[in-house]
């Protein structure tokens, strides 16, 4: 299209082929109502027509509890919850103890390594003075010196006598953890919304609070929470996991909706284990830390150790509030309608399917589809008398037309113009009584023809778009049937044809007249034997049925211009015929 200013005021849309079938018409109609059903579900079922807004929360947890245990090396030990809450685990974490590894009377000195995390050693030069790593419990001081009666390891300056226990007793030592509770404190903004809530919901009282405790099928809601019962729904046994501790995730689910009658915004509690409880599938499992609880003791400073095993919950919180929007909506919408265009595919990959017939596909890709050629690229179109349909080919430089090819094939269409000159010559016939022969010139028949010629009457030529026969293989030419010389070479109707084309068209004698009638011998034949041709391509005439009329009609020098490859829009108008 041109670059012109007045472009911007043109309205274009798509072209829509309608075909009339029943079948067909149900089928799209079926189709179309299965996606506008998929499409509601979608917008009911995750409210596309609502404006989403992500959670900020904060977490405060107050654990309350008293146990008391028996050690072996302490007695009996009363813990409260500044004894088993332990040190802050982080950001949303509360901490318990439930089992523990005690070591007593630990004084600063010097005593033997561990023989697991030292080395065994024979001499004094097999231990480095001022020597540590991550194993040991003190930094060597070079000296060799007797663990047992057997074994000797490297001497540490350490908290001595070091920790030698590594695994945790069994049964835990603070089973009665599970009976601790926990209040979770969930406060909770949407700020788009502006929307503030908090899991301690408004109807809750005082004495509610005091005696309720979370139960997910008679009291989903209470923010008071048993350890037990937290572990228990996480699907774990809480005297297994309490020996060497573990991760418990607490998770509270805030889906609000915030529409009208619909409003909701509820917390949704859920429990599961974090961490990998199977002690032969990792390296180092479950949860533990130590801490010292120091003394002086005859003005020497003394420390108990205690390596403490428990689990810590970490309370994670999601949510989302969703709001009617009437942009989502339109936004969602606009979306969906792409789904329609699955209805077209899949009734277009019907119809070229073997479901229809040849005939039937190739119509509807006719009446579908308009090809249209680049400039570089010249389409030819062929027509054979031994075959009953168009071939379309590439134009070649190099080979002959008759070997070229076809690129596709087209059904041959009726011209309403091949009615007119059927009509016209009959009535000429009836009004001049005369019946034309026409027969091939003794000369014409005994002449040489070309290795690509078939039917024995064509001429050579040197250009390869002019090389084509009438025929595909060997057999009579069609120059010798009676209706090329009734339709193509008669001159009543050839002089018919030019007067209904130019009524004020002067029928003299004399080389205008011929080459007239030449030219219009040539549109006889495209319109005899190509019928309609398909769009944007160029009929050509085999050669020999051109040299046939230009023996009837012969130019007076003898000069003809020959085939002339030119773009024009109606075939039957053109100049691509050879003149």
């Amino acid at each position: 299209m041109p670059c012109k200013l007045l472009n911007v005021c043109v309205y274009e849309t798509n072209k829509l082929v309608r075909i009339q079938s029943v079948r067909l018409g149900s089928l799209k109609w079926t189709f179309n109502g299965v996606i506008l059903l998929f499409i509601c579900i979608m917008l009911l079922w995750n409210k596309e027509y609502q404006e989403h807004d992500y959670v900020v929360s904060s977490v405060t947890a107050k654990v309350k509890g008293v146990a008391m245990t028996s050690l072996p090396e302490l007695g009996e030990i009363v813990w409260d919850v500044v004894d088993y809450s332990g040190p802050s685990q982080g950001k949303n974490s509360f901490f318990v103890v439930t089992n523990v590894i005690v070591t007593k009377n630990q004084r600063k000195g010097t005593c033997p390594e561990v023989p697991q995390n030292g080395i065994i050693c024979q001499k004094d030069k097999d231990c480095i003075k001022g020597f540590w790593d991550q194993h040991s419990h003190g930094v060597q001081t070079g000296a060799c010196v007797k663990f047992d009666v057997i074994r000797k390891t490297c001497e540490v300056s350490a908290w001595c006598p070091l920790e030698s226990k590594k695994k945790p007793p069994r049964p835990a030592l603070l089973p009665s953890a599970e009976n601790f509770t926990v209040l979770i404190k969930n406060n909770i903004r949407f700020p788009n919304f502006n929307i503030i809530r908090r899991n301690i919901l408004p109807e809750m009282t005082d004495s509610y609070l005091k005696h309720c405790q979370f139960n997910s099928r008679t009291d989903p809601r209470c923010p008071i929470f048993r350890l037990g019962n937290i572990v228990q729904e996480a699907r774990e046994n809480f005297s297994e996991m309490a020996v060497e501790g573990g991760v418990i995730g607490i998770q509270i689910s805030w889906d609000c909706n915030l529409d009208g009658f619909l409003r909701n915004c509820l917390p949704k509690y859920s429990f599961r284990r974090l961490d990998e409880k199977e002690s032969n599938r990792t390296l180092y499992p479950g949860l533990n830390f130590r801490f010292a609880r120091y003394q002086t003791v005859n003005g020497v400073e003394e420390r108990t150790l205690f390596k403490a095993f428990g689990i810590r919950f970490d309370v994670m919180v999601f949510g989302t509030a969703g709001k009617f929007s009437i942009i989502q909506l339109i936004i969602y919408i606009g979306s969906t309608l792409s789904y329609y265009a699955l209805t077209t595919l899949f009734i277009d990959w019907l119809i070229g399917t073997s479901c229809y017939s040849k005939e039937a596909r190739q119509n509807y890709t006719d009446k579908k589809v308009e090809s249209v050629q680049d400039k570089q690229q010249c389409i030819l179109c062929v027509s054979f008398v031994d075959e009953n349909h168009i071939a379309l080919v590439k134009r070649s430089q190099k080979r002959s037309l008759q070997q070229a090819k076809p690129i596709s094939v087209h059904p041959w269409k009726v011209s309403h113009f091949v009615i007119l000159l059927v009509s016209v010559f009959y009535n000429y016939s009836a009004g001049h009584n005369e019946l034309h022969k026409h027969t091939l010139p003794l000369e014409m028949s005994l002449r040489s023809h070309p290795d690509w010629c078939l039917c024995g009457c064509c001429l050579p030529s040197n250009q390869p778009q002019e090389q084509l026969c009438c025929r595909r293989s060997i057999g009579r030419c069609i120059t010798t049937s009676s209706q090329f010389g009734q339709l193509v070479l008669s001159r009543p109707v050839l002089e018919a044809v030019l007067l209904y084309r130019e009524p004020l068209f002067e029928l003299t004698e004399g080389e205008e007249q011929t080459a007239a009638l030449r030219h219009c011998a040539y549109r006889q034949y495209i319109s005899w034997r190509f019928g309609v041709p398909p769009k944007e391509c160029l009929p050509v005439m085999p050669s020999c049925s051109v040299w046939r009329i230009r023996e009837f009609f012969p130019s007076k020098e003898g000069d003809y211009t020959g085939l002339r490859i030119s773009r024009t829009r109606s075939p039957l108008s053109s100049s691509n015929t050879p003149l």
